[in-house]
């Protein structure tokens, strides 16, 4: 698993080489190791400003940006955590609005190897809690909390009693540890994800979600009734209509003609509606509706459809339009191919680089009638799929110009100029390279 960064720091470099050390235990899932750590730390779990709790399989991690911009838009300091980052691993933590710095983020890590070394702690197990310890540390108005992995065993699903949880778009990914067979659990794919990722509803903490097929929307029903945890479904108890012109929004409290947000894609007009009924089925931290609006216009998320800026990679080709995205699954592939067909400048130019794990079949046949090349190329330090087998799905998919290349700067090269579109996509840790390449670092 590649999931840790280099420092320039040499602190910071030391506690991420142990991290890197680290590993899901092999024939240990479950909370138990996570709980005895925060015990050990006093419970800093206990001791939060008031939580947003998102899970999802995609625009979980936008939900997060928007909730994090229209809280700040209502003048609120917010700590952040996401995942993953995409250069620096101080990007998953974010203090009272700030990037967490090397000497706060070395001391954190530090403290919880030290004190969790005899449990056998995994990487997430191990930074979930040092995140927690610098949010309870310091003060902040909310915290806004991104799940990493499913919900119902992630070393996040820890919270007392989150202001609200919410749960974005759902689909099939990471089927190793999510669709493993167990006693009591849906059979039914789908159906398990959904059971996966409501493990994170508490007693009294408003639950707020998306709308789903009937039986996962049933599933989530029973588990929220069973467990005390007020439902506020999309479709039923909110609603939200995305248009050219913007979000029409309604629940029971009235309605709010809301912008469409700066992120391109209509899939982010979803995940802005999430936000905003998140924050408005809860009562622990007032935003006003221009908050809202001004939050959607002002979020910012790196790497999902992300047009990039002037730099040493898109100057090679000063005439395109350079889009960068994440995208890695077959749900993403899908909102990928709805922009592409409506709104990307054409011809469309792929440069493609997915890791092995990953069903890249499914995401080139999605996105490819929409392309005029593509371009297979490695994802440098990551276990990905061969070039040739890229290439040969691209062209099993229809793409009518397909080649191969042994850099990002070989394959924007070879594609010569445009003044249409260059998509890089395929995988978050090339879409770090990129941000890299590019001098455009998150911050």
């Amino acid at each position: 698993m590649k999931d840790f960064a280099s420092s320039g720091d040499l602190a910071v470099q030391a506690q991420l080489d142990r991290l890197s050390a680290l590993s899901l235990p092999q024939g240990r899932i479950g909370l138990e190791v996570i709980h005895e750590i925060l015990a050990r730390l006093n419970h800093p779990e206990r001791n939060l400003p008031p939580v947003f709790h998102v899970a999802g399989t995609n625009g979980k991690g936008s939900t997060c940006a928007y909730l994090r911009a229209i809280l700040e838009a209502e003048g609120l300091t917010v700590h952040v955590a996401t995942k993953p980052h995409l250069v620096h691993y101080n990007e998953r933590i974010r203090v009272a609005g700030s990037l967490i710095s090397d000497a706060q983020l070395a001391a954190l890590l530090e403290e919880v190897l030290e004190l969790s070394a005899d449990l056998g702690p995994s990487f997430f197990e191990v930074t979930t809690a040092a995140t927690l310890l610098a949010f309870a540390r310091i003060p902040a108005d909310a915290c806004v909390i991104e799940v990493g992995l499913g919900g119902r065993f992630d070393a996040t699903n820890v919270m007392v009693r989150p202001a609200a949880c919410g749960i974005a778009s759902l689909g099939v990914d990471h089927e190793a540890f999510l669709l493993t067979p167990e006693d009591g659990a849906p059979t039914d794919p789908m159906v398990r994800i959904a059971f996966e990722k409501v493990g994170i509803r508490r007693a009294g903490s408003p639950m707020v979600t998306q709308n789903y097929r009937p039986e996962m929307e049933a599933l989530i029903a029973d588990l929220c009734a069973a467990t005390g945890a007020p439902l506020f479904m999309r479709g039923h108890a909110w609603s939200a209509e995305v248009s050219d012109s913007g979000i029409a929004y309604r629940d029971a409290a009235g309605e709010l003609s809301l912008p469409l947000p700066q992120m391109p894609g209509r899939h982010q007009g979803d995940n802005a509606a999430l936000a905003v009924a998140m924050l408005r089925h809860q009562d622990w931290v007032s935003v006003s509706s221009q908050a809202m609006a001004q939050g959607i216009r002002a979020a910012h998320w790196p790497a999902r459809m992300q047009k990039l800026a002037h730099g040493p990679l898109t100057d090679l080709v000063p005439g395109a339009t350079f889009l960068l995205d994440g995208g890695h699954n077959p749900d993403a592939a899908l909102a990928m191919a709805r922009f592409l067909e409506t709104s990307a400048a054409k011809p469309v130019h792929a440069i493609v680089g997915m890791l092995s794990a990953k069903d890249a079949r499914t995401t080139l046949r999605t996105i490819a009638p929409h392309l005029a090349s593509l371009t297979a190329i490695p994802i440098h330090g990551s276990e990905h799929h061969p070039l040739e087998d890229l290439a040969a799905m691209a062209r099993d998919a229809g793409v009518a110009q397909v080649g191969t290349a042994d850099s990002l700067e070989q394959a924007i090269t070879r594609i010569g100029q445009t003044d249409g579109t260059i998509l890089i996509t395929g995988s978050l840790y090339l879409a770090g390279q990129v941000l890299k390449a590019n001098d455009e670092i998150p911050n």
